[in-house]
């Protein structure tokens, strides 16, 4: 029997998409530099059981590492309005980011940082003369 895997629907700008560990994925450009990792929004877990949502992800997330940015292929847009002449003819190039998803799961613990205490010094107060005058 195949082994099954976990997978995860995360939301990256705007978009959903179904993804599992180590798969490549071409998304619109982040605002991430390459070579970094991020946490997407992860919506739901699946593929060991029941799938959790909501409440139930707490402590979940996704690794992904953007491993570059790239240009999408060439789409070319023709327009043409029959008898009149018209015709246009426009094209661009998406700007996507490829990314790799490297875990799918709990969070890495962290020890909690120290608590840092602050002391705030007492305000000395001015009057000024027209404060004295009135007194």
């Amino acid at each position: 029997m195949a082994e099954k895997k976990a997978y995860a629907v995360i939301a990256v700008g705007g978009k959903q998409y179904r993804v599992r560990e180590g798969e490549w994925l071409l998304v619109d450009r982040l605002a991430v530099e390459e070579g970094k990792t991020f946490h997407p929004d992860v919506l739901l877990l699946g593929g060991d059981g029941e799938p959790k949502l909501g409440d139930k992800l707490k402590g979940q997330q996704v690794t992904a590492k953007v491993t570059e940015h790239v240009l999408g292929e060439k789409v070319i847009v023709g327009k043409h309005k029959r008898r009149t002449g018209y015709r246009r003819r426009n094209g661009h190039r998406s700007r996507l980011s490829q990314i790799e998803i490297q875990t799918i799961g709990k969070q890495a613990t962290r020890e909690p940082a120290a608590k840092k205490t602050t002391t705030t010094a007492k305000k000395t107060t001015t009057t000024t003369k027209k404060e004295k005058a009135a007194e």
